[in-house]
């Protein structure tokens, strides 16, 4: 399992929300390609990149920002999310150096896109699903849907995406743990790989996500426990291989 530090970038900052709220956002760095550099010394093997103001305008704001520091580490996998509406713009990040790019919004709205942006980028495209209750919320988690995360899932298992970003918005940036019940259901849900995100505090939550990452969980992503010392990505990361 891939301990993925989260850089979220608002206004060219390092920032991070709490709950995907703009308004409350906290500010680590003014320097997200140092972060990024911080991430990398410490040993990880993934970054997760996220255009907070391209996630509200439905376009990438902060792409310079991005390809920076996928110029700065051309040979770490960086997947990037907010604001990818387009075959265009998956196709300026890829060239850009990025790994991964990954389709939330659009995916819910218009899942047909997200075969035809697997079928023209293979294995470059991850689902973002982000969940209120179980229920898929986009659009910055202002717009909840009447559909269930894990029924979405099932929707796009033959389109031959990498991998799915699974947030619990309840639990995104509170420091209250992850949400390991529903993100085992989530990884059940289809044969798709799943990514944890949201509410991951610390070693425990990691020992949580690792007892039952047989289900299919790949990843976890994690952003203020590191930013704020309660989880050592180090750390993390040589339990997970020691796990492996």
């Amino acid at each position: 399992m891939l301990i993925i530090p989260a850089i979220d970038l608002k206004d060219g900052q390092c920032v991070r929300l709490r709950q995907g709220l703009m308004d409350d956002s906290t500010v680590f760095s003014d320097d997200p390609v140092a972060m990024a550099t911080r991430w990398v010394d410490a040993g990880c093997r993934r970054l997760h990149l996220v255009d907070l103001n391209g996630a509200f305008a439905g376009e990438p704001v902060n792409g310079e920002v991005v390809t920076a520091i996928a110029a700065a580490y051309p040979q770490l996998p960086i997947q990037i999310g907010g604001g990818i509406r387009n075959l265009e713009t998956i196709e300026h990040y890829i060239r850009a150096g990025v790994s991964y790019v990954i389709i939330g919004t659009k995916a819910v709205k218009e899942p047909d896109f997200v075969a035809a942006a697997c079928a023209a980028f293979p294995g470059k495209v991850i689902v973002g699903l982000d969940a209120k209750d179980g229920l898929v919320a986009t659009d910055g988690w202002a717009e909840v849907y009447e559909v269930r995360a894990t029924d979405l899932a099932r929707r796009f298992e033959s389109d031959g995406v990498a991998a799915i970003v699974y947030t619990d918005i309840a639990r995104d940036g509170m420091m209250q743990g992850v949400n390991v019940e529903a993100t085992v259901a989530m990884a059940q849900a289809s044969s798709i790989p799943v990514i944890a995100s949201g509410g991951i505090t610390n070693m425990d939550d990691i020992r949580g996500l690792l007892a039952v990452s047989g289900a299919g969980i790949c990843g976890a992503i994690t952003g203020r426990a590191i930013y704020e010392g309660t989880l050592d990505v180090a750390e993390a990361q040589r339990l997970c291989d020691g796990a492996a």
